[in-house]
């Protein structure tokens, strides 16, 4: 396919996957931190939103696997690779990625969306508006795509469900199995929510999301299902790819901003004193500090840094990447002062009980007594606030790439789709679907993620469990 290229971000989004891992397999060992996750799992809106999630982590893992293609042509008996750097998803939507048209083309079209001078066989100029290059550039009479259509709908409908269907019976049989009972009584205690945990919710939103994306493969390969752009890109594919910038200003800030949040939030509410005095005036600083301010400033310091460091980027994939990554540190140097604030009162809490007390007067060193009987319970507040933060995050992408200072013009996000449609919204006739499809994915992983941060908080938060 081509030869391997290591973003940065890449390398800290597969890190983070690990870490995540890493916990799951730690908390199946510790009661306390399972039995949170079990009555989580028990909610049926839980298992829906979980994944809808899941989809597009998976869109965001995919777009994350870089690499150069490799060209025809050799030097020397050796390979050549081009000096654009693609990803797997690329390679897998390459019908929706390769099919440029010329500028706006509405969903479904098969003619540009404004008119244009047509030079006719006959040598004579007329206004109209032109066929598209790709999008229905087969058929004969434009009227009958409609049918053609209707027919990739039913195609992408029948390979979903038949997909749908299999997975169904596979998971009917292991339950039928865990049951001791047969296939059908599996696949229908299953499908009807008879089972342990609801798995039958998670199997419906299933089956919605392959009709989804079964609709998107069969008809985008041959349609522009969302339209077209200015310069005549997919906006599907648009979309899509602006999933992996959002997830990486959601979970690549997590990642900057835990360590401080943790240590720092310990250290003041244990150890008190200067201490506490210190951590309070640092946090107190920070957040007098206008966040937009200091992000606009340090993406003009990074401004300075490339322009006369040219030399070291040797794409532009790699420049917008160093620009993503540096907008992940700065929101997560203004973003960890809340969480810091949390455990702070909650380890005030903690030190003051007399499990450790007991731990202090027998002589326990405050790294040990730290790590064992403060950080396992207040990870309940550092999951809750790191999942309901993503949802903030994600919409501050959107906000800051409306002004400017986000990520690199040339990169996919949503933000950079609702900044372009600003000027497409005073065209006329009105240019609406990038706004509509930015908005469209940007609500769907804001919602899925509020709704399974509402579970995980009522799941892990004490005086909640303690009242059921």
């Amino acid at each position: 396919m081509g030869k391997p290229v290591f973003l940065l971000t890449d390398v800290l989004i597969y890190l983070l996957l690990g870490l995540t891992l890493l916990f799951a397999w730690y908390a199946s060992r510790h009661e306390h931190l399972s039995a949170p996750w079990r009555r989580v799992a028990k909610s049926r809106t839980a298992l829906g939103a979980l994944v809808v999630l899941g989809f597009y982590v998976v869109v965001g893992l995919l777009d994350s696997l870089h690499y150069q293609p490799r060209l025809d042509t050799k030097a020397n008996g050796e390979a050549i690779y081009s000096g654009e750097v693609r990803s797997l998803f690329d390679w897998l939507a390459e019908p929706l990625r390769a099919n440029q048209e010329k500028t706006y083309s509405a969903p479904l079209a098969v003619h540009l969306y404004a008119k244009e001078t047509i030079e006719l066989p006959d040598g004579t100029t007329t206004r109209g508006y032109p066929r598209l290059d790709h999008a229905g550039a087969h058929l004969d009479d434009p009227a009958g795509r409609w049918t053609e259509i209707r027919q990739l709908a039913v195609q992408g409908i029948a390979g979903s469900i038949l997909v749908w269907g299999g997975l169904a019976l596979l998971l009917g049989g292991l339950t039928g199995r865990a049951r001791g009972t047969n296939l059908a009584e599996g696949v229908s205690a299953l499908l009807r929510g008879r089972t342990r945990y609801p798995w039958h919710a998670a199997l419906w939103t299933l089956l919605v999301l392959f009709l989804l994306v079964g609709l998107m493969a069969s008809i985008g390969s041959h349609y522009h299902l969302l339209g077209t752009d200015k310069v005549g890109e997919d906006v599907l594919y648009q979309a899509l790819k602006s999933i992996r910038t959002g997830l990486m200003i959601g979970t690549l800030t997590t990642l900057v901003m835990l360590p401080a949040a943790i240590l720092l939030g310990i250290m003041a509410g244990y150890f008190k004193g200067w201490i506490d005095d210190v951590i309070q005036y640092l946090y107190t600083t920070l957040n007098a500090i206008p966040s937009v301010l200091l992000i606009a400033a340090a993406i003009l310091m990074l401004h300075i840094y490339l322009s006369n460091h040219a030399d070291e980027f040797t794409s532009v994939t790699e420049r917008a990447d160093l620009r993503l990554l540096f907008l992940c540190l700065i929101l997560g140097t203004t973003s960890w002062t809340g969480l810091c604030r949390l455990l702070r009162g909650e380890t005030f809490k903690l030190r003051e009980l007399e499990y450790v007390q007991a731990a202090q007067a027998f002589g326990v060193r405050h790294f040990t007594i730290l790590h064992r009987h403060v950080l396992p319970n207040v990870l309940h507040i550092v999951l809750i606030t790191v999942v309901i933060d993503f949802s903030g995050l994600v919409l501050a992408e959107a906000v800051l790439s409306y002004i400017n200072i986000g990520v690199d013009p040339s990169m996919d996000s949503w933000g950079n789709m609702i900044n372009g449609a600003r000027l497409e919204l005073a065209r006329e006739p009105i240019v609406w679907w990038s706004l509509a499809a930015a908005f469209l994915f940007m609500f769907t992983l804001v919602l899925a993620a509020n709704l399974f941060a509402d579970v995980v908080r009522d799941a892990f938060d004490p005086r909640l469990r303690n009242t059921r």
